[in-house]
């Protein structure tokens, strides 16, 4: 009879050890889900991968989850003069050199294939 309770013990204590740890590597997810990161599915599966790696970069998600702010930029790089009107002029300079390039292109295509055929005409 004792050999069945402690049997039953184990069991459920091995189950409860098992869940608890599966809760633990969910942490970082249920707080990426709750501050809506944009990388919450990342989270969930390198939680997975976490059990698998023996719980090595489970402290690395934890403070993944944790870097993002709601209401903040995240991890975005803003370009100096973004959307100035430099940057304006200087789009329009460079479509001008580009159809000027296209322009003289298009010039030595037809005058090098007018003397290709001069060429074969007298040769």
């Amino acid at each position: 009879m004792l050999e069945y309770i402690s049997l039953t013990i184990l069991i459920v204590m091995t189950t409860f050890i098992i869940y608890l740890i599966i809760y633990i590597h969910d942490i970082p997810y249920e707080i990426a889900k709750k501050r809506d990161h944009p990388h919450q599915d990342a989270i969930h599966v390198a939680g997975w991968v976490s059990l698998f790696l023996l719980h090595t970069i489970w402290p690395l998600l934890w403070i993944w989850a944790y870097l993002y702010k709601p209401g903040e930029k995240f991890l975005q790089m803003e370009v100096a003069g973004a959307g100035s009107e430099e940057q304006g002029k200087r789009i329009v300079q460079l479509e001008k050199q580009v159809q000027a390039l296209t322009e003289m292109l298009n010039d030595f295509k037809i005058t090098g294939a007018q003397e290709h055929l001069r060429e074969n005409q007298h040769g």
